[in-house]
């Protein structure tokens, strides 16, 4: 099987390194980076759900793969559900972990104010430091501005909406962190219920950051879904 392990935003594949060290056990694993994240230069446009997900295509065109399984971690996790949506022919297996799925110009606001490179530099510098080396040779602070204008856009008109979940086919396991303080259980919960045979699960002890994730643990619950 090959499985495609999605960054979030403002990440890189290099974030999924340890994942697929683990999960190369028993899959062909692939780490693409989306356009304008690690060292891949900035897309001609604005970044969008659609073009992420186009250029995950490309990628398994490119690789003349048929159907993937997909692991999407916080945005990845998003860009996944709407290739799920739109593109089932190409997925097989979709699990997301700490994805955000309820968006509106309130909620897009408080998230692109977490994501100011200027107080970032002034708070958090090591953080900084970290994003800077994680997309050379590109500016980190354009790669944060251009993730704030895809925030506000998902805010404005969310790309999936409540009526997309029924018409999600593939088999869908949503993994949620009982610390996360970015995404909600409500919220989670809503889509696992809309999404036709879908399950979900609770990892314990587990915040948002995919570097605080354990990663035997979340390894584990990927084998179990996907070798089923």
């Amino acid at each position: 099987m090959h499985l495609l392990l999605l960054h979030g935003a403002i990440g890189a594949a290099s974030q999924m390194k340890t994942l697929a060290d683990e999960l190369e056990k028993d899959f062909t694993v692939h780490t693409p980076d989306f356009p304008g994240h690690g060292n891949r230069p900035f897309p001609a446009g604005p970044y969008a759900i659609e073009l992420f997900a186009a250029d995950v295509l490309r990628y398994i065109d490119d690789l003349r793969l048929d159907r993937v399984a997909i692991f999407g971690y916080s945005m990845g996790g998003y860009v996944g559900m709407y290739l799920a949506r739109h593109h089932s022919t190409r997925i097989c297996k979709l699990a997301t972990l700490a994805t955000k799925f309820q968006w509106d110009p309130a909620i897009a606001l408080r998230e692109t104010k977490m994501i100011n490179p200027e107080k970032i530099r002034e708070k958090v510098p090591a953080f900084a430091q970290i994003l800077e080396e994680r997309h050379q040779p590109k500016d980190w602070k354009l790669v944060l501005m251009h993730t704030a204008a895809l925030l506000t856009a998902l805010g404005d008109n969310p790309p999936l909406t409540a009526g997309d979940w029924p018409g999600i086919k593939v088999p869908a396991l949503l993994l949620l962190g009982d610390s996360d303080k970015m995404v909600t259980l409500e919220e989670t919960e809503a889509v696992y219920k809309g999404i036709p045979g879908a399950r979900w699960e609770i990892l314990p002890q587990t915040p948002h950051p995919i570097e605080q994730v354990d990663t035997m643990m979340l390894a584990s619950r990927l084998h179990a879904f996907y070798q089923e």
